[in-house]
């Protein structure tokens, strides 16, 4: 490589890293710019509108064709002869019920060892390895370019021992009526106290019969439900890793 390429590549490393740094310096100074101040709640909007919505699309069965029979005040696909007060629609509110316990434990150790020696060089070119020297600094031997010498040494134990209860009652929105009768769900709940927001997240999809007379629907009738149980504020911030660790977790090849 001359010094005409490594200058090139000093300069490409260079400026990723001021960009790197700039966007980085971004968050700092919001951050910096928020001291003292309690974490903003997010403004109540249609979950529909959101950037990250995206309409579920599944397999559906054909449509039945509601019939009226001849003297009769009944219609198919009527649940009860008085109007039903549970949620039907888009639009409609539900509460969706969330009892998890959940218990877990894993144990498992790795180890791994390894030695590498590697040597190369061009002892030979055509007659052309002694215009190497011109490149290469002062001292250099064509017969020797490049030794490595290297050796790993692993040993990782990973072991989990998780219990795990949770229990709420959260109120969702039907955002979407599936043809078959189906209706998909989403509700967001936060609560802020002192410096610290708690943010509660459910959705998916539930049938219409699992609704109970009270107008709520357990978690694990929700099929492809998506619950999320989290924070952000100060206290959530000391347990996350500095950008600096997590960076150099990232890029460092060893």
């Amino acid at each position: 490589m001359t010094k005409k390429s490594v200058s090139a590549l000093l300069t490409r490393l260079t400026a990723v890293t001021l960009v790197g740094m700039s966007v980085s310096a971004c968050g700092v100074f919001q951050r910096l710019a928020d001291i003292g101040k309690t974490p903003e709640l997010s403004a109540i909007q249609n979950p529909t509108q959101s950037d990250n919505y995206r309409p579920v699309s599944m397999p559906m069965p054909t449509p039945v064709t509601a019939t009226r029979q001849a003297n009769s005040l009944w219609v198919e696909g009527s649940r009860a002869f008085f109007e039903d007060q549970r949620a039907s629609q888009v639009g409609d509110i539900i509460t969706v019920v969330v009892e998890i316990a959940d218990d877990a434990a894993i144990d498992n150790r790795t180890r791994h060892d390894r030695t590498n020696t590697n040597t190369m060089g061009i002892s030979g070119l055509f007659g052309y390895e002694d215009l190497l020297t011109e490149v290469l600094p002062e001292g250099a031997d064509a017969g020797s370019l490049v030794g490595t010498d290297s050796g790993l040494a692993n040993d990782g134990r990973g072991r989990i021992d998780r219990n795990e209860t949770i229990n709420l009652r959260l109120a969702a929105v039907v955002t979407q009526q599936l043809p078959n009768g189906n209706m998909v769900l989403f509700g967001r709940q936060e609560v802020r106290v002192n410096f610290e927001v708690r943010e509660i997240v459910v959705g998916g999809v539930i049938r219409p019969e699992d609704i109970e007379s009270d107008n709520t629907v357990s978690y694990d009738e929700m099929a492809e439900a998506r619950i999320a149980y989290g924070g952000r504020g100060q206290i959530s911030d000391l347990q996350q890793q500095r950008y600096g660790s997590q960076a150099l977790e990232i890029l460092m090849p060893f």
